[in-house]
């Protein structure tokens, strides 16, 4: 179909001036074919849906780094506890429980928020992702999916293939599916759960099939204490002399950093997705972003699983992103709006691969767009959009939301699913999932 959106204010991301107050995006299927003045627009262009962007801001649709999406059926089943007994005495019994069609209604609840608050694209780590694929797919977003894989107990159910020849497996049905909207990654959860001898049979798998690795690194200083006794070196340096970052790598988290360490992200062009909720709420750190970001690092934006935000709103993260710079610095200019609003979009689609594709409004993109309604009390007057959408929006004011071209949202209604079935369903499961004997 051929999309004409007309009146809005175009933010391009390109740079902090490229706004273009009542501008047209021209998307031809799954691509912006043209941004800027109405008066300039083709006059070959010939729309078969016009959408009125009067009183909105049009920007690429938020890129959410990190998270584990069939979560949000354990969305305020154990909060207020540190990382590791949070995970060990809460979260993983009850995952132990988890069936297939739990990841699909729990993928489809997460994709369902995503959608209402901006997210176009999320990358995922969990189980059975075939099944968070089919949720995918059923929605319309755009996601980098991954398998989960503990190498310190690779043992598996009846019937079940191991780890990593699951991900193979997996790799093979989906990478580039769907249009290419689903691409995957091998999902080794974290150093202190995967021995340098898994790493190392990890990354001669990603290397001989040609797919990104995303990981959890330095997200607690224990684990960072614990790499050292058991290694001598932070978990950074740890992948680094394994040879992991050789190959396109998605850290998450990234919180306790040496300088070292930061060199090394920087150079190796290592993705990283900060999860500044998550990390606040467990009581995990501050990361280092400005610092990062001086560096050179890629930084995007990640909520990590609604486990532990305990939502998936991009909008909320990049206010505190920015927020929480300013505060752990001192410096009020430690991480201006623009910057956060990069780390949700064009940074998040660099540290996913997908930099070229996804994060910018331009013409030979991929058609993501949101558009944010400008017309509410909160964001009045209109001094600067940039400073409004980081520091005063709210996810409930995305009105409208287009993945490759198509609309899966529009004047505030789903076009791809039943959310009320889903809200049903993900909460059949998530009740029995407590009830089961732990």
């Amino acid at each position: 179909m051929k999309i004409l959106i007309k009146g809005a204010t175009i933010i391009t991301m390109e740079s902090p001036e490229a706004i273009i107050p009542n501008g047209v995006i021209a998307v031809a299927g799954p691509r912006i074919v043209y941004v800027g003045k109405e008066s300039a627009l083709p006059g070959d262009f010939q729309p078969e849906k016009i959408i009125d962007g009067t009183n909105m801001a049009a920007l690429p649709g938020f890129v959410n780094c990190h998270t584990h999406a069939a979560m949000t059926l354990f969305r305020g089943f154990a909060d207020d506890l540190p990382l590791m007994l949070w995970l060990e005495e809460k979260i993983w019994p009850l995952e132990a429980g988890l069936k297939k069609e739990d990841i699909y209604w729990g993928t489809l609840l997460g994709c369902v928020e995503m959608i209402r608050s901006g997210t176009t694209t999320f990358a995922d780590m969990y189980f059975h992702m075939g099944q968070a694929a089919r949720a995918v797919e059923k929605a319309g977003l755009r996601a980098s999916l991954s398998r989960g894989m503990i190498g310190t107990a690779p043992g598996v159910g009846a019937g079940e293939l191991p780890p990593l020849e699951y991900s193979v497996e997996f790799a093979k049905k989906w990478h580039g599916a769907v249009g290419g909207r689903i691409t995957v990654m091998l999902g080794p959860h974290a150093p202190y759960t995967c021995p340098p001898d898994f790493l190392r049979r990890v990354i001669e798998i990603a290397r001989e099939f040609g797919l990104g690795i995303h990981i959890h690194l330095a997200e607690t200083a224990g684990e960072v204490d614990d790499m050292k006794r058991r290694y001598g070196k932070t978990p950074i340096q740890l992948m680094d002399e394994l040879g992991l970052f050789a190959l396109p790598v998605l850290a998450a988290h990234c919180v306790h950093l040496e300088e070292r360490d930061i060199e090394i992200l920087a150079a190796k062009k290592v993705g990283i997705a900060h999860n500044p909720q998550s990390n606040l709420k467990l009581a995990s750190g501050i990361a280092p972003v400005a610092r990062l970001l001086a560096a050179g690092a890629v930084v995007g934006l990640g909520t990590d699983g609604a486990a532990s935000n305990n939502n998936l709103d991009m909008i909320e993260e990049m206010r505190t992103a920015a927020l929480v710079q300013k505060a752990a610095t001192g410096d009020p200019q430690a991480l201006p709006a623009f910057t956060a609003l990069q780390m949700a979009t064009v940074n998040g689609a660099r540290a996913l691969g997908l930099g070229g594709e996804i994060g910018l409004l331009k013409p030979g993109y991929r058609a993501d767009i949101i558009l944010v309604n400008l017309h509410k009390p909160h964001l009045y007057p209109r001094h600067d959009p940039l400073a409004h959408l980081v520091y005063a929006a709210q996810g409930a004011d995305v009105e409208t939301v287009l993945v490759d071209g198509r609309v899966l949202m529009e004047n505030r209604k789903l076009l791809t699913v039943d959310e009320e079935e889903v809200l049903n369903r993900a909460e059949e499961c998530a009740q029995r999932l407590v009830k089961c004997p732990k």
